[in-house]
């Protein structure tokens, strides 16, 4: 929690302030890497690059003003001959030990000194990146794979705590407990595409019911939802139509070329700029005064810790996928088989992430927060952060980690009511009469890269499985059919909760918000992930019985189509469906972020001047976990 100066001494982790589906970076370093006795072993570390088996692509690096300066070629994997290429240098005031003579060097000795120097705040950010490039490897795909060796333990990686943490029922929510709550001002730093705004635009308007103000800062093209929801809105930098069209192109986590990278730092630099206006400055249509007590913010907002710290107020982070090191399961942005590495993948993503931004974080922090720049590298601070995260998923999907603290909460997901005032056009309504319930396809807001090859691919496995089908248009541009099937409705846009109701199944990019509404109306679902945390989700729906295997879009093809649809259509899975819809019915995310976000606060936000007298059952201290 960002409640006093003191906590902000350390810079914020990139767990903080990180990627999402729509916000990953590029790494940005400088052009020669330098070893602690000041050598130059830039030229060294390329050559290791270039000696590695090249899948095609590249990866842009830019230095820290943000200009190109070297290019690495994309790698399929990294030969154990490079871990162990060169001892890990040492700083300078360790005492230096060598090995015997007689005693054999094995790759997984190396591989952890390495892991655990990268998360050294005594060496520098030039050897923990040169560090990065000898045990990670940037897959075509925008993830991040490494393997860890088999007899490589857990504990001598370097990766923080492990603790397991029992599980502790929070005591019910009294709804009258939070109007006696006195009314602040909350500002939500919100960057993404449609479906990440749309669960904090529920948050919001349930803690406006409580009688407290709250203003949504999110891209301008989001503006027309936010007000007609009843919110108070504030533009944000960024375009995500610019941002999603980059991650679908480029498979996310980093550019493809050098030339990718103008593109992507104009868009992180325009929302790292834009975030603290939206805390404190007037409303611009009204001109109503605005000082926020509290900062909601989701990781792609980059910037917003710093934002906290500089204004001195608390900040709580929500997210739709997992951004908290755990041994359970790994960074959705990375491919680790091995659970040995699985907490080390958080810490490796987080790293790279923040070699990317440090320099437009630096820069605002001098200029417009004035603020110390950030000069070290904060990745392994991240599961210690004292910063409190909500997740926003059903726990009967993916439970809570045993080894998440009590500042970390598993919500549930965050539904927004769209369908209750909707009113389905006439010709929609008669075709779904006319036939058996269709199935759903559509990809939301995210472009597709051949549209008519993908149209013509869904037409035909409807044709071949005898299915009906509803095909969104979204911003892919899908559904120019050459002629109109009377088995295919072509939609432009409708609620998800309203629409997937209708719908025997439903096939989508893996979107966390599409991928509850569809799992609440206990349809039987295929992921067809482009990027980011779309294969997590992909994942966790197999796993769950209730989806094939996720389809990438890039393996998108009408075999996949057909044989994913027929799973569906067993009996058996929609059974499955039916029983997660069931037990996600008493789910209230909504009232579970708002719970978490008051439970976090600091105490002198919650308590009021004077409390009505209340019965001795209720205690508005216990409610929200103080003695």
């Amino acid at each position: 929690m960002a409640e006093s100066s003191s906590k902000f001494d350390r810079p914020s982790s990139p767990s903080s302030s990180s990627s999402s589906s729509s916000g990953e970076v590029s790494v940005a370093v400088e052009k020669d890497v330098s070893d602690e006795n000041g050598s130059n072993t830039g030229g060294g570390e390329g050559a290791d690059v270039d000696n590695r088996e090249s899948v095609g692509g590249s990866v842009g690096i830019t230095d820290s003003a943000g200009t190109p300066a070297m290019e690495l070629t994309r790698v399929n994997t990294l030969p154990p001959e490079i871990l162990t290429s060169e001892k890990p240098q040492s700083p300078s005031h360790h005492l230096k030990l060598e090995r015997s003579k007689t005693e054999t060097p094995t790759h997984s000795s190396g591989f952890a000194q390495a892991a655990a120097k990268i998360f050294d705040n005594k060496i520098s950010e030039q050897q923990k990146l040169k560090l990065l490039k000898r045990i990670a490897t940037v897959k075509d795909d925008g993830t991040v794979e490494f393997e860890i060796p088999g007899d490589v333990e857990p504990r001598v990686l370097g990766t923080g705590s492990e603790s397991v943490h029992s599980a502790v029922e929070d005591e019910p929510l009294d709804a009258t407990e939070l109007q006696y709550i006195p009314p602040i001002q909350i500002v939500m730093l919100i960057v993404g595409t449609r479906g990440d705004v749309q669960p904090f635009i529920a948050i919001g308007k349930r803690l406006q019911d409580f009688g407290h103000r709250v203003r949504l800062a999110t891209h301008a093209n989001f503006k027309e939802f936010v007000l007609t929801a009843g919110l108070e809105f504030y533009p944000l930098g960024g375009d995500p139509k610019i941002l999603a069209g980059y991650m679908v192109k480029n498979k996310g986590f980093l550019p493809s070329g050098p030339s990718e990278i103008p593109t992507q730092r104009a868009q992180l630099k325009d929302i790292i700029y834009s975030l603290l206006s939206p805390c404190k400055e007037p409303d611009k249509d009204t001109g109503v005064p605005f000082k926020a007590d509290a900062i909601i913010a989701n990781p792609p907002a980059y910037g917003h810790t710093h934002v906290a710290e500089a204004l001195k107020i608390p900040i709580h982070i929500f997210f739709t996928m997992p951004w908290t090191p755990t041994s359970e399961f790994p960074h959705p942005l990375s491919r680790v088989k091995q659970p040995a590495g699985y907490r080390l993948s958080y810490q490796i993503v987080d790293s790279l992430i923040w070699l990317g931004i440090r320099d437009m974080i630096n820069d605002v922090r001098k200029k417009k927060l004035k603020l110390r720049p950030v000069t070290y590298l904060s990745g392994s601070q991240a599961s210690e952060s004292n910063i409190p995260h909500g997740y926003i998923w059903s726990p009967h999907l993916v439970p809570k980690p045993k080894d998440w603290g009590p500042k970390i909460d598993v919500v549930g997901f965050c539904f927004l009511d769209l369908a209750s005032g909707y009113e389905p056009p006439e010709v929609l309504v008669n075709w779904l009469k006319a036939g058996p319930k269709p199935i759903y396809i559509g990809f939301g807001s995210l472009p597709v890269q051949e549209p008519e090859k993908m149209t013509e691919t869904i037409v035909k496995a409807l044709e071949i499985t005898g299915q009906r089908g509803i095909i969104n248009k979204g911003w892919g541009g899908l559904g120019n059919v050459a002629e109109p099937k009377d088995f295919v409705y072509l939609l432009d846009n409708c609620p998800h909760d309203w629409l997937f109701l209708q719908c025997a199944a439903v096939v989508h990019h893996g979107g966390a918000g599409t991928t509850a509404a569809g799992l609440k109306a206990a349809c039987p679902t295929t992921v067809v992930p482009f990027f980011g945390d779309q294969p997590f989700w992909g994942e966790r729906v197999h796993a769950r019985g209730v989806g094939p295997p996720p389809i990438p879009v890039d393996e998108f093809s009408l075999d996949k189509l057909v044989d994913a649809i027929k799973f569906m259509l067993d009996p058996k899975v929609k059974e499955q469906a039916i029983e997660l819809a069931k037990a996600m019915e008493n789910e209230d995310g909504v009232t579970g972020a708002v719970k978490a976000f008051f439970k976090h606060l600091p105490r002198k936000k919650l308590e009021p001047e004077q409390l009505p007298k209340r019965s001795s059952v209720f205690s508005i201290k216990s409610c929200f976990g103080f003695s």
